[in-house]
């Protein structure tokens, strides 16, 4: 199957990864630091792209509501928050871990959630194409760029959510 540039199956994707992240970070069984690493970057990645590259092109289509784009952004700082916030606990496992980490499941699912049934689906419906894979690259490359520069680190964590 070829590789997709189509913006919302890039986001759709990033979407199902971070589910399978929270299972990993959920079970005994697995290296659960090691999820939250890849999920911290992953997270701060896409929000990023998608604020960038994604979210502004958007505002400008008529049938895409500008509230739910900022409401998304809005989402986004309340996801980073959290994620802070179980980065920030000293002991996997710990009931504090569990705790801080159903929050962050919590925020992000209910994000993905919403973003999904409007801001992506109206995207679907009304961006061409070749419009969504114009987006797609420009998401993929700052989502790429912000992962080699180590956006999932407790630092830059911080530094987003105290911007």
């Amino acid at each position: 199957m070829a590789e997709t540039q189509d913006v919302v199956e890039l986001i759709l994707q990033d979407h199902r990864r971070m589910e399978d992240l929270f299972h990993l970070m959920r079970s005994v069984e697995a290296d659960r630091a090691a999820a939250l690493r890849e999920f911290a970057a992953l997270l701060i990645a896409h929000a990023q792209a998608e604020e960038a590259e994604v979210y502004p092109a958007l505002k400008r289509y008529k049938r895409i509501d500008d509230e739910e784009v900022e409401h998304g952004e809005h989402e986004h700082d309340e996801g980073n928050r959290a994620l802070l916030d179980l980065l920030q606990v000293a002991e996997v496992g710990s009931e504090e871990w569990d705790a801080k980490l159903e929050a962050l499941v919590g925020a992000v699912n209910h994000h993905t959630d919403e973003e999904e049934r409007t801001i992506l689906n109206g995207a679907r419906e009304n961006v061409a194409m070749q419009r969504r894979e114009e987006l797609g690259a420009a998401f993929r490359e700052e989502r790429g760029r912000q992962l080699k520069d180590g956006c999932g680190s407790v630092d830059h964590v911080r530094r987003v959510v105290h911007a």
